[in-house]
């Protein structure tokens, strides 16, 4: 995903997305089209996922998604009136606005792709939860002490093949030390 995005660009995005998307609210139209006559305020455009952590989001969805129509987040205010939303848009023409547009897709559209930024207000475990990382620890973990044994227990086995006792009494010593990492 890219960082920064030019007017230009984010310009360009819009009117392509308003020509191939039917949105479920028509003020969300008249926003999008509001912020394509204004360089200044789309320089404070930031289209993201999961608009719903950020200070100031919008989500608006096309007829062709499940999402609600539209929804405005504010620090921790929530509204369905996209006419109080347009509103702060043109009060506030400095503060950062983030825009998560929902269709279907989305995330495989390449022109949308294109004018995608990271989402600086996802929670750390958004992505991954806590237990899902331990779980991915215990995973690997496992699989390599089974990668271990099974690799002692191959270097028992040709050092009997091999008759050397020296070699099978340090390996047998080896695998009776190897503990599952859980154990300890």
């Amino acid at each position: 995903m890219n960082t920064s995005v030019s007017v230009q660009d984010k310009k360009t995005f819009i009117k392509w997305f308003l020509q191939h998307y039917q949105l479920k609210k028509r003020e969300s139209v008249w926003i999008l089209n509001y912020l394509t006559n204004h360089d200044a305020l789309l320089s404070q455009v930031h289209f993201i996922r999961e608009a719903r952590y950020c200070p100031r989001g919008i989500v608006i969805s096309t007829h062709c998604s499940n999402d609600v129509p539209f929804r405005f987040y504010k620090n921790h205010i929530v509204t369905t009136d996209a006419e109080k939303s347009f509103h702060d848009i043109r009060l506030n023409r400095s503060d950062p606005i983030y825009i998560q547009l929902s269709f279907e897709n989305a995330h495989q559209t390449a022109n949308y792709v294109a004018v995608l930024e990271d989402n600086p207000y996802l929670p750390d475990d958004f992505f991954i939860t806590k237990r899902e990382k331990e779980i991915a620890r215990e995973v690997l973990e496992y699989t390599l002490y089974q990668a271990q044994k099974k690799y002692l227990q191959a270097k028992i086995n040709q050092a009997l093949d091999w008759k050397d006792e020296t070699l099978f009494h340090q390996y047998v010593d080896q695998l009776q030390r190897l503990t599952y990492p859980s154990d300890n």
